[in-house]
């Protein structure tokens, strides 16, 4: 609302402007013609009048606050005035028709729509001025030992109204432009130095729970307790890594996927030491950038993943590998295809998100679903491994309306 008020009042600040500059100069213009120079006709009396109605018309616009009532009026009254003083004062050869280019320009400023009927108006103008200087009979109004004084006089009048009214209308409107840019600007690196505070703060007050689990986790002998505090916080440090990356780097709306996954994998692969695995990751995946929304679940996902192949595929002392690949699906914007798979010691086919208590497959699962996608498992000869399809759920989100 604050927007289109400033317009209206751009615009009327602008049609004032020309009013009172344009009335103050044809009536000058008016009567220098009539007692300098000698001229007595049309071209004068056009002068004069449109002096008259424009400031009249600016007036009721002060009483009655109609600006497009006004903007028509001012607009007709100025087309009316140059073609009367154009045909008069020489025709197509008039050193004022180049007027016609000054009042299209106020047309433009008034409505962009308006502005392009204006031109049409001015164009079909000046072909009838050129038609009627040639073929028709109307007389030069203009002494001929006056024509270069009022050659000179018609490029002041356009002169002055370019450059005094529209020119310093155009630098005011740039300053105010470039105002309110470094306001926002400003307003802008405010909210991301908040935003980094926030995602800070929820880094640290995730590295807080995960160490409460860490210490309830040492405090009790019962296993069972112990491992689902320590699985809580790996599921926790997944996210805390989100956060720390978001406050470090320079874009804070997306996440840079391929050096988070590189670093996540690396704190799962320490966090079984142990069990003295000899693991490698193999990381294949396009550069790309995610959104919060994506990257989290899909972290959370990954986590589950490489987590169950550490603790159930590989027995103590062994080796082995970790593959994860990442595709765009070239099929379907911004989605997103995932191959996690292992050469271990993998599980039965029988067992399945359904039919297990394991809270990482299930968990896995609904994450997928929450990423608008799927978890399947792949068929393999050896080991384990899941497909999974997503979507950068920040680039998807639903409409307004559902």
């Amino acid at each position: 609302m604050n927007i289109i008020q400033s317009r209206l009042d751009s615009q009327s600040r602008l049609l004032i402007n020309f009013a009172y500059s344009s009335s103050a100069l044809a009536f000058l213009i008016g009567i220098f013609l009539i007692y300098t120079m000698g001229v007595l006709g049309y071209i004068p009396a056009t002068f004069i009048l449109y002096a008259i109605l424009n400031l009249t018309n600016t007036f009721l616009y002060k009483k009655y606050n109609k600006l497009l009532i006004t903007s028509l009026i001012s607009s007709g009254l100025s087309l009316i005035g140059v073609i009367v003083v154009t045909i008069y004062s020489g025709g197509i050869n008039s050193p004022f028709i180049f007027v016609f280019s000054i009042i299209i320009l106020g047309g433009y400023m008034t409505a962009h729509i308006f502005g392009k009927i204006y031109l049409t108006i001015v164009l079909l103008a000046i072909i009838g001025i050129y038609v009627i200087t040639e073929f028709g009979s109307v007389t030069n109004e203009i002494p001929e030992n006056s024509k270069e004084l009022y050659s000179l006089i018609s490029i002041v009048f356009c002169s002055y109204l370019l450059l005094g009214v529209f020119g310093k209308h155009l630098l005011l409107t740039h300053e105010r432009l470039e105002a309110s840019k470094s306001k926002i600007e400003a307003g802008i690196a405010e909210k991301e130095v908040l935003l980094r505070t926030v995602h800070h703060r929820v880094k640290n007050n995730l590295q807080t729970v995960s160490s409460l689990l860490s210490l309830q986790s040492k405090n009790t002998d019962n296993n069972k307790i112990k491992e689902l505090a320590i699985s809580s916080q790996l599921r926790i440090n997944s996210m805390a890594m989100i956060h720390e990356m978001l406050y470090m780097q320079n874009n804070i709306s997306k996440i840079a996927f391929k050096p988070y996954l590189k670093e996540l994998t690396d704190f799962l692969i320490k966090s079984a030491n142990s069990k003295n695995l000899d693991i490698t990751i193999n990381i294949d995946m396009p550069e790309v950038n995610l959104g919060l929304d994506t990257t989290i679940p899909l972290g959370l996902l990954i986590n589950e993943a490489v987590t169950n192949s550490l603790k159930y595929g590989f027995p103590e002392n062994t080796a082995g590998q970790i593959d994860i690949l990442l595709q765009e699906n070239n099929k379907e914007s911004h989605s997103y295809f995932l191959d996690i798979t292992d050469n271990g010691i993998g599980f039965p086919e029988e067992i399945n998100h359904k039919t297990t208590k394991s809270l990482g497959l299930k968990l896995m699962h609904n994450l997928g679903r929450q990423l608008r996608g799927s978890v399947t498992r792949i068929q393999t000869n050896k080991g384990t491994g899941y497909h999974i399809t997503f979507k950068d759920k920040d680039r998807h989100l639903p409409g307004i309306n559902g």
